[in-house]
């Protein structure tokens, strides 16, 4: 298990791992059991970014607590995000074409549009959170962006075969997963309230709807926008409704 925590934090962040890891399929499969863990490493670090600096100017320290948090991820979401925005407008509804245009590494214009939004929409967020002195959402929300990626694994087909994605799927501990994601639904609901909760599973649900008809499944690129969307979308309603 302690090989399969370091792999998780490894691949979905910067911080650094000082040891070698030889994962067997056992272990890289049970790795994907540890991605909310992982957001939990993440918004533990965020909230104490957040106590640290001083709340006289919410935006500025919004601003920081963001570069911290796109640093911390070493923008693996947003390069899936920036993928997705740039073939759904550019693949006009073709599967195939679609497909091929996220593999292009380049980033589109739509894809640089779909980015800034994003980030400014997470940091006038962010901004209100901290005015409103609900900093307990920057250690939840991590934890929902990354359940997201377990829940669709287990509900929608992965269609790109032969790679690292299609190799967590199959090799993902099914049961062990769906208790994970209960727990943190629960966990969350408990820590933030239901809203950010029922946000997060609505703005799951959009994007596995629209992943299945334009594609018939996801990709590793579905899973990091899914990342982001999913907590753009619990933060604009923690600080709009809560």
């Amino acid at each position: 298990m302690r090989n399969a925590l370091l792999l998780a934090v490894q691949f979905l962040t910067r911080i650094p791992v000082p040891i070698q890891i030889k994962a067997n399929p056992r272990q890289l499969g049970a790795s994907v059991l540890f991605y909310p863990l992982v957001g939990g490493l993440i918004g533990g670090l965020l909230y104490l970014l957040g106590l640290l600096l001083p709340a006289q100017s919410p935006e500025l320290a919004a601003a920081l607590i963001l570069a911290g948090w796109v640093f911390l991820s070493g923008g693996l979401h947003l390069d899936g995000l920036a993928d997705c925005a740039d073939a759904w407008v550019g693949g006009t509804g073709n599967r195939d074409k679609t497909l091929t245009i996220m593999k292009d590494p380049a980033a589109g214009t739509v894809a640089v549009i779909v980015l800034v939004l994003l980030l400014l929409l997470k940091w006038i967020s962010i901004a209100v959170l901290i005015g409103q002195q609900r900093l307990d959402g920057l250690l939840w929300i991590p934890v929902l962006g990354r359940g997201s990626v377990l829940l669709l694994m287990l509900t929608t087909p992965y269609i790109r075969k032969n790679g690292l994605g299609e190799q967590l799927v199959r090799l993902l501990p099914v049961s062990a997963a769906k208790v994970i994601v209960g727990l943190v639904l629960l966990m969350v609901w408990g820590g933030l309230g239901l809203i950010p909760v029922v946000a997060a599973l609505a703005c799951v649900w959009l994007i596995r709807r629209s992943a299945l008809h334009r594609l018939g499944g996801v990709t590793g690129d579905v899973y990091g926008a899914s990342v982001e969307l999913v907590e753009l979308a619990a933060l604009l309603s923690l600080a709009l409704y809560v």
